[in-house]
Order: C-alpha cells, then structure tokens, then sequence
C-alpha cells in the first residue's frame, strides 16, 4: 500500500515536506538544518524511485524567485550604489576560483575538457551553464559531470552557509541587532520639543518666508499665539513671545532653537476639535506621489508631523515619495483628517489582502524575459533563464512600485507564505531528481569526479568566506547572500533566508546572481573554446 501510494507525487511531496520539517527541528550543537532538511529527506526519496514532476518544481521555483525579488527590489538598487563593486569582486572571484580549481584537476587527473564545464556547472548547480557546456562541446560526458557534481553543489553550499557563522564565531541575533542600529542610524529617531521665539531678527516674518523646514529640517506641528494654539499654514506669522512646537531630528531641533530662540518644558495642546491620527496609504492613486504633491495644508489644514515606513520614522520633507502602507502622523481638524483619511485610503484590511493579479502578471512577464536570448559577435550567447527572468523582472516591478492601477507589491505574510510553499516544492523536486541516479552515477563514473566536484564546490566558497569577512569586512548577512548568489544556488539561499529575519541575504543574493550567471555561462564558453 505504502508502495502504490508513493508513486502518488502529492502524497510523496507532503510527506518529503512533513518529514522534513521533523528533521529541520533537530538541533546539535546549536546547528538545525530548518527547511533545508526537506533536500536530504527529498534525496533518500529520491534514490528509492520516487520522483517529484519537473513542473512542481519550476511552479515552486518561480513563486520562491518572484517573492524573493519583489521583497528585495526597493533594496536592491541602493545596495548596488553602495556594496556593488565590492559584491561583483566577489562574485568574479567564486566563478573564477571555481573554474581555475576545475582547470588545474583537468591537468593534474587528465580530465577532458567536456568533464570539466560539465563539473563546473555541476558544482554550481547552474541550468544554463549545464547549457552552455553542452552547447560548447557537443559532448555527453559534460552532462555525466553534471550529474556527478550536482548532488554535493545543492548539499555542500547548504551546509557550508549553516556551518560558517559557528566556524567565524558570529552570534547572529547580536549581529541582526547591530546592522538594525545602523539602519536607525541613517534615519535618527524623530523627537518633539517645544520653544519660545525670541530671535528678534526673525520677528514678524511667515514660515513661508523664514523656509523653516529647508533650513533646519523641523517640522513645526503648533503655534500659541496670545493664548490660542492652531495648526501653521506656509503665511502663519511668528511673533516674539510665540510659543510653537517641532518634530525632527535632535539635530534638525538643535538648528530650530538656533533659529527661533530658547527650548521650553512645555506641552502646547491644540482645542479640542483639533487631533493628531495616524492615517494608511492604502489607496492606489497616491501611491509614488510625494507628499508636497498632496498639498494636504493648503486642501485641508493638516500637517504630516512624520511618516512610518517598515518601523522606522522618516521625516516628511516635501519630495518624500510615498509608498503603499506607510503610516503618516498627521495634525488637523477633526473633520479635515475624515477628509485626507478618504485621500490615503486608511483601510487595514488592505493592508492583509493579496491580489493575485500582480504576482501572476509579473510571473508571465519574468518567465517571458528569460526565454530573450542575446548574441556578442556569434561566439557568446546569453539568456537569464527561468530563474533569472523571474528574478530580475520581480526586481525591477518591486522597484517601480506601481503601474497604472496595479500596485507590484504583496504583504509581509502572503510574501512569507508563498515564499515557502515554493521553496518546499522547489526542494522536493530536486532533492528527488539528484537522488534517482546518485549511487548508479557513482558506480558508473567512479569517486574521482566526484571529489573534484567538491572541491569545485568548496574552494571558491572557503576563499571568498576568508576574503569577504576578514579582508573586505563584510558583514555576515551579505555574506551569506553574496555566496549563494555567487554559487547561483537557491536552495544556499533558503538556508541563509531561515537563519534570520533580516533580508540583507536576500538583497545580496539578488545583487550578485545576475552577473554570476554571465560570469558563469562566460568562463564555461571560453574554456571549452581556448583549452
């Protein structure tokens, strides 16, 4: 019964996941394997003639790859502007370590050259460098190599990633703590403080005039003129003796008291038809607007004192570009902020939908970009492929944000959720395909492939480990996510994505994996044709 119900692939599939999962759990020495012990139990699987199909597979990798991308996108393009040379050295050493490690045993053992591309794509678990060896030898002993690399390129890459924070000493959640605190520190915790204006010299004059904003970064929330406090407009007059409050930066507050005069202990309550409300952008149409364009003082009154995006506070400068589910802290009349919470939106519920329409649309559009192939001068021929198609498609719509109607954009839970279930589907698949002829491949090919194989998988991933962390000084995140991008292995990735909440593996992953695959495809053409 076991037998016949095996060869159902549903049933296979979920008891590949569910076990697993129990294996994933099983901690030694402070080391899980998490989600990526679903590969191991996916290869045992395999080697018993169970097979998940191939288009379980793919679905599952293009859900992985898209949610991955669409997660990554607004990081992305900053990332490259700051760590981009630094990453493509990296990544140009992985490939060039790994194709120079593969040359010197091809003289040292004699192997030929249809086995050494075929080992390196192998070693890198790389489809479209199996394609181009294929491709630039016409020769089946490429694909044998493949085979025999392939298994300890999924495996070794997992493993390494899991092992490399004990082997470095790095304690990841002190870790996550410390690149969080940088991140506050580029955007410093707003504060509000309240002052007395006794600049004579400023006396008399609007903020219009005074561009109080431009010049110390504050926003002035409150004005208390002769016993009555309101909301600022841009024509709002400060006199000597007013009272007013600020929201900014310490810095920006420091820049006001200069300005205005001395800082005071004391609150400056609006009347009571006056509040302050955080409100949602949720609405379509105001998202990619920036909030001078929204001109919310001059249509209805209000001021946005600060604006929330992802747990950090930003200030409200004009040119600020907003984003779908940013929370903005807005002053205003009671029925104004009615007013403007029907202009953003402010509806939660959207906040935990997902459309679908988007992940399908931008799944067609990435699988259609990696079917375009590009020609150099006829001896060099580069196509992304599925993985890459998907990826940087999903890259460039999370970055673009929206188009017409549709926002490129999902929430954190549906994101997380339809990044597993790929990821478990895409697991099974190949855990159970690289399992089927592992022993019959071994028996037939012998050992010695395979252990050049592992040292193809290993060498680049121990230099740039050394290089990246104690030459380059990288942190261990973007570590992670340059090696498994640089190894083009996503299962590599799914190891470093479940060791931490933060998606600086993600982002690094995304950076490097592009440029590995034309490095990659690249070296594999040249060796086949020069040696």
């Amino acid at each position: 019964m076991l037998e016949s119900l095996l060869q159902s692939s549903y049933f296979a599939l979920f008891l590949i996941v569910a076990l697993g999962f129990i294996l994933g759990r099983i901690n030694f020495k402070g080391i899980s394997l998490d989600v990526s012990a679903v590969i191991f139990i996916a290869l045992l699987f395999g080697h018993f003639g169970v097979v998940i199909p191939k288009e379980l597979g793919n679905f599952g990798l293009v859900l992985f790859i898209f949610t991955i991308g669409i997660q990554a996108g607004p990081g992305f393009f900053d990332s490259f502007r700051s760590k981009g040379k630094m990453l493509i050295f990296l990544t140009f050493l992985i490939i060039g370590s790994a194709c120079l490690t593969a040359l010197l045993f091809k003289y040292v053992l004699g192997i030929e050259i249809p086995g050494v591309v075929g080992l390196i794509a192998g070693a890198l678990t790389s489809t479209p460098g199996l394609a181009a060896a294929i491709d630039s030898t016409s020769s089946s002993y490429a694909s044998i190599a493949y085979g025999i690399a392939y298994p300890f390129g999924v495996i070794g890459v997992i493993l390494f990633v899991k092992l490399l924070p004990k082997i470095l000493n790095i304690d990841l959640k002190k870790e996550e703590q410390r690149l969080e605190q940088l991140q506050y520190d580029k955007h410093p915790e707003l504060h509000t403080a309240s002052f007395r204006v006794t600049n004579a010299n400023i006396a008399g004059k609007s903020l219009l005039q005074l561009q109080v904003r431009t010049m110390t970064g504050a926003v002035i929330s409150r004005v208390k003129h002769e016993e009555v406090t309101e909301m600022p407009s841009p024509q709002t007059v400060l006199n000597q003796g007013d009272l007013i409050k600020a929201v900014g930066t310490q810095d920006a507050l420091r820049q006001l008291e200069l300005l205005v005069g001395m800082r005071i202990q004391e609150d400056l309550p609006l009347a009571t038809s006056y509040e302050l409300q955080s409100l949602l952008l949720t609405k379509k149409e105001i998202i990619g607007k920036t909030i001078g364009s929204l001109n919310l003082q001059e249509a209805f009154g209000c001021t946005v004192t600060r604006v929330r995006r992802s747990g950090i506070d930003l200030t409200p400068d004009p040119g600020l570009v907003l984003k779908f589910g940013d929370k903005l802290r807005i002053v205003g009349h009671q029925d104004n902020l009615k007013a403007v919470a029907s202009l953003l939106g402010n509806d939660e519920k959207r906040l935990s939908d997902t459309d679908f329409f988007p992940i399908a649309m931008g799944i067609v559009l990435g699988v259609l970009v990696g079917k375009i192939s590009i020609s150099f001068s006829g001896s060099f021929t580069f196509s992304p492929g599925l993985t890459g198609g998907v990826l940087i498609t999903a890259l460039l719509l999370s970055f673009i944000g929206k188009t017409g109607p549709v926002i490129w954009s999902m929430s954190g839970s549906a994101n997380q959720l339809l990044r597993q279930l790929g990821l478990l589907l895409f697991l099974a698949e190949v855990g159970t395909s690289a399992g089927v002829n592992l022993v019959s491949t071994f028996q037939e090919s012998g050992w010695v492939l395979f252990i050049v194989g592992v040292a193809i998988t290993l060498v680049p991933m121990l230099l740039s480990a050394f290089i990246g962390y104690f030459v380059l000084k990288i942190n261990i995140f973007d570590l992670l996510g340059t090696i498994t991008g640089g190894m083009t292995s996503t299962p590599g990735l799914a190891a470093a994505d479940s060791m931490t909440d933060n998606d600086a593996p993600s982002v690094a992953y995304a950076t490097v994996y592009p440029i590995a695959m034309v490095f990659l495809i690249l070296f594999i053409q040249i060796i086949a044709l020069v040696f």
